[in-house]
């Protein structure tokens, strides 16, 4: 019978299981003992967190002040930029629990991490769309940017998805407001559309229409009036284009699923989330200003699935108590130590030279005294 397996010729079971009783013991040594290693724009992660914690405290305080109430169901952390189930001006269903997980500031250092890894220097053109339906994810986003300094140009999508921004008194664009009279952000949307199914509030009822359009005129921006899906994506590429002013749009963001970014729930699923350096694959892609902005090879940053991106960077998913900044492994990743690896693989190699030597040595000394033996004369009796 042929053997299974190769080992060195006149080397002992015993040497070679001593070995392998080092190899096993370094492993062991180099994943048990992990060293927590900073990651890359360790501080431009912080302060963006910190100013998206800043932002959410202000529009929490601004809700408290317009006597707005904070349902600890739907926010048990007490946030106050988680909104409520059903109102006039909610637009679609949404997933308390990817709202609450968006509540995290610490989404600002990923997006931090995102732009980053796209290039975006300070001054950058970034072409972004958001909408109300993840206010905590637009501050993030914005806190980014102003951390980069880097010059947005922002559309968004004035309704929202439950839970989302959709206190008829105090939507996304009001909270913009708050953040520019804070001294916090010093941008904000320069036009705006209804939003909702095809960026035209399909299905919404007229009370909520009116609730909407009172929230634009309060913003005092351009409303987009679109006829179509299609139409809508054209009116937001030619303000993009027209406001670039002829420079270069280094990235687009898309903050949620608003209609005219994301181009319906399938295309919403056709980008991954988070950096996308090309477009998807294949023929049959949904029309949407993030295709359009990928096929200009542009890099697009997709915030969606919410919780895919938390538990890729160490979140919490469905929090109900505030995140502390600085938790997750977008600022500290646990890795191996390369000093202790090293060090496992010296002492292997010197465990193989020892042992082998050692046993191939007593070897030749046990040969030698019985070949001594034998050449001894019988003793005469």
């Amino acid at each position: 019978m042929k053997k299974l397996y190769w080992r060195p010729p006149g080397v002992s079971r015993r040497a070679m299981a001593l070995i392998a009783l080092v190899a096993t013991t370094a492993l062991f040594a180099v994943e048990r003992f992990p060293v927590e290693r900073r990651q890359r724009w360790y501080d431009q992660k912080l302060a963006a967190a910190r100013l998206a914690q800043n932002c959410i405290d202000a529009i929490r305080s601004e809700k408290l002040e317009r006597g707005i109430e904070i349902n600890r169901e739907f926010d048990p952390g007490d946030t106050g930029i988680v909104g409520t189930s059903i109102s006039p001006v909610t637009s679609n269903t949404g997933y308390i629990a990817a709202k609450l997980t968006s509540t995290n500031p610490n989404f600002a250092a990923v997006l931090i991490h995102w732009l980053k890894k796209a290039e975006i220097k300070p001054g950058d053109l970034v072409a972004v769309g958001v909408s109300g339906s993840f206010p905590a994810l637009n501050v993030a986003t914005f806190a980014s940017l102003k951390t980069l300094d880097a010059k947005p140009i922002i559309i968004a999508s004035s309704s929202s998805s439950q839970f989302g921004a959709n206190d008829p008194g105090y939507m996304w664009l009001d909270m913009e407001r708050t953040l520019n009279d804070k001294g916090l952000i010093p941008f904000g949307s320069i036009a705006a559309s209804p939003g909702g199914i095809d960026d035209r509030l399909v299905g919404m009822s007229k009370r909520g229409r009116t609730l909407l359009d009172a929230a634009m005129a309060r913003a005092d921006i351009p409303v987009i009036q679109s006829k179509s899906l299609t139409d809508a994506i054209n009116q937001r590429m030619q303000i993009f284009d027209e406001k670039a002013e002829g420079r270069p749009i280094k990235a687009y963001v898309n903050v949620g699923g608003g209609s005219a970014s994301v181009g319906t729930h399938v295309g919403k699923k056709q980008f991954k989330p988070g950096l996308n350096s090309q477009p998807p694959r294949g023929t049959d892609l949904a029309d949407s200003v993030m295709l359009r902005f990928a096929k200009r090879g542009v890099p697009v940053v997709h915030l969606s699935r919410i919780k895919l991106i938390a538990e890729r960077h160490g979140f919490p998913y469905e929090p109900h108590v505030k995140v502390p900044i600085g938790r997750g492994k977008v600022y500290v990743k646990a890795e191996y130590n390369p000093w202790l690896a090293m060090g496992g693989i010296f002492a292997i190699f010197a465990a193989m030279l020892a042992f082998i030597r050692m046993d191939v040595g007593l070897r030749i000394l046990q040969t030698n005294r019985q070949q001594d033996k034998n050449k001894r004369p019988e003793p005469m009796v």
